[in-house]
């Protein structure tokens, strides 16, 4: 089959999280399978910086936006199999950052009205256009009901995946004739009208074939009242259409065998001795203090969803019961301050690195012996899954994917559990399942059943492209 991903990151190119490992791990997965993969970014400032003539420019066209004439530079690269495309417009994408502007609803409108203009420019038809979160969630819109005529267009079939279901695309009506040149009457009938704004995501929705969201668990919360984000509604009716589909993690580059990060490669058979080494070479580096007590590790953008608030909270008994944490990660101001202020009221106990650092999340997942993920919801969360990997025991608050891929300890599951989980979003809750934790962390034999259990977990991409396969192929 034919695959066109729409998405406004992907790795190896723009990357702010990890949309752009699910994109591109997916189509390399599919591209092993023997389809043809073609993914299109905006070609955005970081992206230019990066091209060494690898990039070819193959041509330019105009994108007509109601009275706006814009035009578009394409061009093309290929990387692990896969075609990739990138559209610029030096006045949308010649920025610093990739979101974060007054105008990205603008921004991502021409990017969508250009992508629909390159399928015929390249004269690419795709089976399938596969739409990543809001941003391109427009485009089957535009095509369905400006191109239904065309037989160019006739036979491509959408897909859209909702990463983030927070972030839903609105924008005042008046956009959908001033910048994409729809009628009113899509937002009077209430096909892409949501929360008294025009919705791209909803409208993604309502206009796909089928829907996937990132792990089973998460489907099943998005259709709740409590869980939906307002989106329940919409999912109900097309619940028939819709399912959850869990992310993998690389396994080339998330491998303690091979990872050239970390201070000792390792794997199963000599954990003990190459986690033992990371951990002591890392607090080494850090200037953190030699106990036998477990090393907690959090990578994660420091946000409320990641549920910050109650590590916070609940870090100073970490310290008490004679642990250490490392946190790695930015995001709102305040829990910055509080993680460094964490950092200097136990300086030899807690260490805060604000900011992103690739290393040192490769040599966190190797040197942790437990990994935090207390979030508020995770739509599938991928951090859980690179410390089974590295044989690092997850404590997760038991949602989304991290229900689906954390099998908590209880106390009579040790056959088969792998990490640890907690129900109910509270500070005690968190406390409670750390004591726990630790407490297992100190019976040996226990703990070494559950890093097995660990290793043993399978959550590479070639069972998730599978059933992408089988969803693209049920598309009539």
């Amino acid at each position: 089959m034919k695959i066109l991903m729409v998405s406004s990151e992907s790795n190896p190119y723009a990357k702010t999280g990890g949309l752009a490992d699910v994109v591109y791990s997916l189509a390399k997965e599919l591209t092993i399978e023997g389809h043809e993969m073609t993914i299109v970014l905006p070609y955005y400032q970081a992206i230019a910086q990066i091209n060494n003539g690898s990039m070819k420019l193959i041509g330019a066209f105009d994108v007509y936006m109601s009275w706006r004439k814009q035009h578009a530079d394409l061009y093309r690269t290929y990387h692990e199999g896969i075609t990739y495309y990138f559209i610029g417009n030096g006045y949308y994408f010649n920025r610093d950052n990739v979101y974060g502007y007054y105008d990205d609803i603008e921004r991502f409108a021409f990017f969508t009205l250009a992508v629909r203009n390159m399928l015929k420019f390249v004269k690419l038809k795709p089976d399938i256009i596969h739409i990543h979160d809001w941003q391109a969630g427009m485009l089957p819109v535009i095509i369905k009901e400006q191109n239904k005529d065309d037989p160019f267009y006739s036979a491509i079939h959408f897909v859209t995946t909702i990463h983030n279901p927070a972030f839903q695309g609105l924008f005042d009506p008046f956009l959908l004739g001033d910048f994409y040149g729809l009628s009113d009457e899509l937002y009077r009938s209430g096909k892409v009208r949501f929360k008294g704004a025009t919705s791209s995501l909803k409208a993604a929705i309502m206009y796909s074939d089928k829907i996937t969201t990132v792990s089973p668990t998460h489907a099943k919360e998005l259709l709740t009242e409590e869980g939906g984000h307002g989106l329940n509604h919409v999912l109900q009716y097309v619940r028939d259409d819709f399912v959850g589909i869990l992310n993998g993690i690389d396994y080339e580059e998330w491998n303690p065998q091979t990872d050239g990060a970390l201070y000792k490669q390792y794997g199963y058979s000599d954990h003990i001795i190459g986690k033992r080494y990371n951990k002591e070479q890392l607090l080494l580096a850090l200037g953190l203090e030699k106990t036998d007590g477990p090393l907690f590790g959090l990578v994660s953008r420091l946000t409320w969803q990641k549920g910050v608030d109650l590590l916070i909270a609940s870090a100073s008994s970490i310290v008490e019961q004679g642990g250490s944490l490392i946190v790695l990660g930015s995001g709102e101001a305040n829990a910055e301050m509080e993680f460094n202020r964490l950092q200097e009221r136990f300086p030899n106990r807690v260490f805060a690195r604000i900011g992103y650092d690739n290393e040192l999340a490769h040599r966190l997942y190797g040197a942790s012996d437990i990994f935090l993920m207390p979030s508020l919801f995770e739509p599938c969360g991928i951090a859980q899954m690179i410390s089974l990997r590295y044989g690092t025991l997850p404590l997760v608050r038991a949602t989304g994917g991290l229900k689906d891929t954390v099998i908590g300890y209880d106390g009579s599951n040790g056959e088969f559990a792998n990490g640890f989980s907690f129900d109910d979003y509270t500070v005690s809750a968190l406390k409670d399942t750390i004591t726990w934790a630790m407490q297992t962390f100190n019976d040996q034999p226990l703990r070494e059943k559950l890093i097995y259990n660990a290793f043993k977990s399978q959550n590479d991409w070639a069972q998730s492209a599978r059933l992408y396969e089988q969803l693209y192929k049920s598309i009539e």
